[in-house]
């Protein structure tokens, strides 16, 4: 780790706080597993441990996961679709972008999204013959995967029959999980379980990552051993503390969070632009509570100095050789940014990586004063959907809000009125203060290459603008990530929601193996998005959403060039 620009008294108080750490022995009571580093209370936390010797408990399953590689190789499958959320299908999704397609290895696809367009055009994307479907969630009952795995398995069973599908379905859950016994139920063909004392987000090296990783060809020995490293540095105190990278950067990230530096803004290599995913939900969910946060900035395109705000801190993920924009980097050092900079040997320093930025985050936590390994207000979202969706299954109607403006089948939902839809923008970013804000844009929308363009598009000018930090997240994908920060930090976030009207019709069988479907994936994403525009207004958040209808593409620009 490399450091640029950081202010001497940012400095002086990391120094302090290094000995502080050293003093009070929180490395090694870590290691421990002693919870009242974090809190008098154990709960959420001695139960959360279990991330710390992962990679022991993965490896001793090598044989096994190999084997089952081995069977799903030998039978001719060609691709594996991931049902997740979250913890559950970031680090696979990373693994399949880092590590692309390895020769007679399986191709994998990741679902994360409930939107009707996305499951249908996957699911007809596939040959149900030549894929393996991994149904994966820790605690067996998250909606989002329970509806996938509802809807692929009868999808699959009509495809192929009963005999058949099971031989195409695997679980990777908790021991006792209600996935667990569902799986049973239907006879898949494998059920891997994972040690429960890991939380969703700290599991990338657990089952919930290296699963998959395997089916696509990682060498996870290699894997391992670049963990390894990592690990043994980890431990590292007194007087050798300079040598533990991961408690010294989530310190830093720590002490300029309290100086104000709050905004993380990630700049990876090409070949590892999808890692800030993984750590965006991290960070997030894990620091974003008590009214105090650390904001990952993923994807943000970097922009010429002049448009940034003091509030940033620029974190460098550079993999030898790599393609990485220096001649942008080297303006935003000059320019004064404080820049932290990974160089990375080749990308099974992911390994590495994940375990680095685990450890950085519990250590961020300690010093913050957070509990970094719950998410207490992930649920408010929830409760609210799932009211929309029993009213739904009780009257056939979704109970809405009104919405405050009407152009050409463009619905606004805001707390107050305004004139005409060049207004709206502008009203809500009226409450920004660059330097202190950021913009989020939700998106519950097919996630599709030209819907992100567009988007992005849209977020550059508002960074440029207004001058402030932006994050692009696709629901309720991001509800698993950023949702936690967004309802639980100091506040300074202004969101701004996108909704849609699908004319795909998907249901969502009661039951696997069932035709009946009380609630379709339509009903689902558009309760989710309400769900979660509720929860945030609860929180004292200012929130906009804008209901594109049914022509999302043509919608999306007109709002996009109204301002």
């Amino acid at each position: 780790m490399k450091y640029h620009n950081i202010d001497s008294h940012i400095l002086n108080q990391f120094k302090s706080e290094l000995d502080e750490l050293v003093n009070k022995q929180i490395i090694e009571r870590i290691w421990k597993k002693d919870h009242t580093v974090w809190s008098e209370n154990p709960k959420e936390i001695s139960d959360r441990l279990g991330w710390l010797d992962c990679v022991n408990y993965s490896r001793k399953m090598l044989d096994e996961i190999y084997q089952f590689v081995d069977e799903i190789k030998a039978e001719g499958f060609t691709d594996a679709l991931l049902l997740g959320m979250g913890g559950s299908s970031l680090a696979p999704e990373v693994f399949g972008k880092v590590f692309g397609n390895q020769d007679k290895y399986l191709k994998i696809h990741v679902l994360d999204s409930t939107h009707p367009d996305t499951v249908k055009q996957i699911a007809e994307s596939l040959n149900p013959q030549k894929t393996l479907y991994i149904v994966s969630t820790k605690s067996g009952g998250t909606v989002e995967t329970i509806s996938f795995m509802k809807f692929f398995y009868n999808y699959v069973l009509n495809i192929l029959g009963k005999e058949q599908t099971e031989k195409h379905f695997i679980a990777i859950t908790d021991p006792g999980s209600g996935l667990e016994e569902i799986a049973k139920k239907l006879n898949f063909r494998k059920i891997f379980l994972n040690d429960p004392n890991i939380g969703g987000r700290f599991s990338a090296l657990s089952l919930f990552g290296v699963v998959p990783a395997a089916l696509i060809g990682v060498d996870l020995g290699k894997l391992f051993v670049r963990a390894d490293n990592e690990i043994l540095h980890s431990r590292k105190s007194g007087d050798f503390i300079e040598r533990n990278i991961a408690a010294q950067f989530g310190l830093l990230l720590s002490v300029l969070t309290k100086n104000g530096i709050d905004k993380v803004t990630l700049i990876t290599s090409e070949s590892f632009n999808s890692f800030g995913a993984w750590i965006e939900q991290l960070i997030a969910e894990s620091t974003g509570k008590n009214g105090k946060g650390i904001l990952p900035i993923d994807l943000e395109e970097i922009v010429s100095p002049g448009h940034y705000s003091k509030d940033r801190v620029f974190v460098l993920i550079n993999v030898k050789g790599d393609k990485i924009e220096v001649d942008k980097i080297i303006e935003l050092n000059e320019a004064g940014f404080p820049i932290i900079e990974f160089e990375l040997e080749d990308i099974y320093d992911l390994g590495k990586q994940f375990f680095l930025w685990e450890f950085a985050t519990a250590i961020a936590g300690w010093s913050l004063g957070i509990q970094p390994f719950d998410q207490p207000n992930v649920e408010q979202a929830k409760v609210v959907a799932r009211k929309i969706i029993s009213d739904f299954q009780s009257t056939g109607k979704l109970n809405l809000p009104e919405p405050v403006y009407d152009y050409n089948g463009i619905k606004i939902y805001y707390e107050k009125k305004f004139n005409g839809l060049a207004e709206a923008i502008p009203t809500l970013l009226s409450n920004c203060i660059s330097g202190k804000s950021y913009i989020a844009i939700q998106a519950y929308l097919n996630p599709t290459e030209e819907i992100f363009e567009i988007l992005q598009n849209f977020r550059k000018r508002i960074q440029i603008e207004y001058k402030v930090a932006t994050t692009l997240g696709f629901g309720p994908r991001f509800l698993h990530s950023t949702g936690q920060l967004h309802k639980g930090d100091n506040g300074n976030g202004l969101f701004i929601q996108f909704v849609d009207n699908s004319e795909a019709e998907v249901g969502i069988p009661d039951e696997p193996s069932s035709s009946k479907a009380s609630v379709s994936f339509g009903i689902l994403i558009k309760a989710q998005a309400f769900g979660d525009r509720q929860a945030l207004l609860d929180n004292k958040r200012k929130v906009m959403t804008f209901d594109l209808d049914k022509n999302v593409i043509e919608n999306l620009k007109i709002v996009k060039n109204s301002f």
